[in-house]
């Protein structure tokens, strides 16, 4: 499977692009979609067609976007929660499924724990996909969200697997959580 994982910004949005297969994964592609100065809907334009377009090369089966995290700046959140809108629907209009996830869980996921800096998210992602040299720090972001959405359909798929016995024993599985 192809994953497309976005990290939005409005000055800069990074993309990544990674192939998995089974619990093996490798580097696809990488970058930052670069956004000039100008007025939001011509910013947001250009992130809309900069992901539709990636989606058009790249051929992904599903994307994995970064959620928006609260600011200090509930001005600045507005708009980073704009520019990531217009992201989703670049994806959603090719008909790809998205999936969410916080910067704490992508960290978690690639570094082992939510408090990873910058440089230990680039150099985890330069390792688990055996990059010959780090990657930015946006594309790095993306790449983690990619590879944080392949870690959890793993574990999803894990527990479809588990469903009879899990039922045998009077659980069930709602939202990728076991409940009783």
């Amino acid at each position: 499977m192809k994953i497309l994982g976005i990290d939005p910004g409005l000055r800069v949005t990074g993309f990544g692009v990674i192939h998995q297969v089974g619990a093996r994964l490798s580097y696809v592609a990488s970058g930052t979609i670069q956004i000039p100065d100008g007025d939001l809907p011509s910013r947001l334009k250009v992130i809309l067609e900069g992901v539709s377009q990636l989606v058009q090369t790249y051929q992904p089966e599903c994307a994995a976007i970064e959620i928006v995290f609260s600011n200090v700046n509930p001005q600045s959140t507005l708009l980073l929660g704009q520019a990531r809108g217009a992201a989703i629907c670049g994806l959603v209009g090719a008909n790809l499924p998205v999936a969410e996830y916080t910067a704490l869980q992508m960290k978690k996921s690639v570094a082992g724990h939510g408090k990873a800096q910058k440089a230990q998210v680039q150099a985890m992602v330069q390792r688990l996909l055996k990059l010959d040299a780090l990657p930015g720090t946006d594309a790095a972001d993306a790449l983690g969200i990619a590879i944080c959405h392949a870690h959890a359909g793993a574990g999803r798929a894990a527990l479809g697997a588990a469903a009879p016995e899990l039922a045998r024993r009077g659980l069930r599985v709602r939202g990728g959580r076991l409940v009783g």
